[in-house]
């Protein structure tokens, strides 16, 4: 492999793309279990969906996290892809199975997430931008809603909606800060009553988590027909279902739901499917997509976004009990920089943050090694010292060598024994209170929560209107372990704020937002769009 860091773009166009048709055959797919869309992409049919997920055999699952990441993140992706070359590259047979790349990000700060260097998925220009569809029919079904919502208010149908208590927004996906609070309905009676409104980038939609988390055509409806809408003038839950929406939303959804074929750098079968933001909503792949690749493959190799704390803590609490295999271990990505990072270039000070992650993630059960993504300009010292430190940790190299740089990673789990003791830190049963304290004291170390008092009122509404069973899902910085970005390494001593409730009773969770998280970020100064060209013959330049 190169010693030259060429750029992701570079890289994908040295990969010699094999025919998805080959790439579907290696791994075990037939002809009617997939359709072909162009030359190196696919989508699951639902034959080849109701075959994986029907199979009696099932491959281990491998859940890729990190510490707190830096801005520009740890490599948790490029990881994930090289660790499932690594194993095929042993002899076994694993599938990377990832969340598709939004808009917004890709235009905004952290630029592409198909991976890097010798270890992505491709085609990266696809993947990064439209691909197959998906995103913009997420996009449709939730402005759909939005349009059906306004017309029953508009047309005086029953139930009756309080124009004041109106939930549901709109969505783009794009960060475009001056759509976060807008005012719809102006210009007379014709367009509807005036109202204050607002959107969410398309990530953060509740119908990308419903999406994420569907397992069939009919529980997509099912969610879709739970998803709160309104209230009554009388405060009653309005739904989807209510007024109307499931069947056209669903047909929009239909096809997004069938998972995406594609192959990494080396030309092995990867899954790119769904793509809920970890730091609001689960920030997984979809469980669809899971749950085909865990019956197809030995090892499927799957992520977390973010940290642990957001990424790994969800898909442990969340989506896990969704899938048809428990997961079988965890690696832990740690890097250089982000150990300087939070130890304010003392790389010894930072390993406090990582210390705190293995302390999470050791209460699960599950086998738990820390890879150390190896970046080119590393000091060799500091790495042994990462190493030594964590004990059994594995220095890899996915972006410079690719599966090769994964071997030892992948020789690692390979070796893992079968684990049987997998049991969430987070209770399934009892109060919201309950579930926010696990949280809070087992995960990110801190000594308790505070709830304002808009919390208050809506937690109490969601107990008399019968939510008060639902699991959480908190959303807070991916820069600390608390709420506050702030506080870097291990923080102590702190309580998280959580200043609003959020219902997602399609997607299965009450949101608890904590510190200021949006639903809609904005483009800064040195956003990755002012990078991004393509020149008069097509080519695509400045994309990471």
């Amino acid at each position: 492999m190169s010693t030259v860091r060429l750029s992701n773009l570079d890289v994908a166009r040295l990969a010699r793309l094999r025919p998805i048709e080959d790439v579907a055959a290696d791994a075990g797919l037939g002809g009617s279990d997939f359709e072909r869309l162009g030359a190196n992409k696919g989508k699951l049919t639902w034959g080849g969906v109701k075959r994986l997920t029907a199979s009696p055999t099932k491959g281990k699952l491998i859940l890729v996290t990190a510490m707190t990441p830096t801005p520009a993140g740890e490599g948790k992706t490029t990881v994930t892809v090289g660790l499932s070359q690594g194993l095929n590259r042993i002899g076994k047979r694993a599938v990377a199975a990832i969340r598709e790349p939004a808009l917004g990000p890709v235009f905004g700060v952290k630029g592409g997430a198909c991976g890097g260097g010798y270890s992505q998925v491709l085609p990266i220009e696809d993947i990064n931008l439209f691909f197959t569809g998906d995103f913009p029919a997420v996009a449709a079904a939730h402005n759909l809603l939005s349009a059906l919502v306004d017309a029953h208010i508009q047309n005086g149908l029953e139930p009756a909606i309080d124009i004041r208590r109106v939930f549901w927004p709109r969505t783009v996906d794009m960060n475009d800060r001056a759509l976060r609070d807008i005012v719809v309905g102006l210009g007379g009676k014709a367009n509807g009553y005036p109202r204050e409104d607002g959107f969410v980038i398309t990530p953060a939609s509740e119908v990308m988590a419903v999406l994420g988390m569907s397992t069939s055509i009919a529980d997509l409806k099912a969610r879709l027909g739970r998803i709160v809408v309104a209230t009554t003038p009388k405060g009653v839950p309005v739904t989807a279902g209510q007024i109307g929406a499931v069947g056209p939303m669903a047909a929009l959804l239909v096809g997004a739901l069938r998972p995406n074929l594609v192959q990494t750098t080396e030309g092995h079968l990867a899954t790119v499917h769904c793509g809920p933001f970890a730091n609001i909503a689960h920030g997984t792949s979809s469980v669809v997509a899971t749950n085909c690749a865990l019956g197809l493959a030995d090892y499927v190799v799957t992520e977390g976004g973010f940290a642990s704390d957001l990424g790994a803590q969800k898909f442990l609490s969340l989506v896990a009990p969704q899938l048809d295999a428990p997961p079988s271990g965890i690696v832990l990505v740690a890097t250089v920089r982000a150990l300087k990072h939070h130890g304010g270039g003392d790389l010894g000070a930072g390993l406090a943050n990582l210390d705190a992650h293995l302390a999470h993630l050791r209460q699960y059960g599950l086998p738990v090694l820390v890879a150390v993504n190896k970046f080119d300009d590393d000091d060799p010292a500091d790495l042994e010292a990462v190493r030594s430190y964590a004990g059994d940790a594995v220095v890899c190299d996915p972006w410079s060598s690719g599966g090769a740089g994964c071997e030892d990673l992948a020789q690692a789990v390979a070796a893992w024994p079968t684990a049987d003791g997998f049991q969430p830190i987070v209770p399934s049963e009892g109060s919201f209170e309950d579930k926010l304290e696990a949280i809070v004291t087992k995960v990110y170390g801190g000594e308790g929560f505070t709830l304002s008092e808009a919390a208050k009122s809506k937690v109490e509404w969601l107990r008399k209107h019968g939510f008060g069973d639902l699991p959480v899902c908190v959303a807070k910085t991916q820069s600390s372990l608390s709420d506050d970005p702030a506080r870097l390494g291990r923080p102590s001593g702190f309580t998280v704020n959580f200043r609003e409730a959020r219902l997602s009773a399609g997607a299965g969770f009450v949101v608890f937002v904590a510190g200021e998280t949006m639903l809609m970020p904005g483009l800064g100064p040195k956003a990755a769009a002012y990078r991004i060209d393509v020149d008069d013959d097509g080519q695509i330049s400045g994309m990471y």
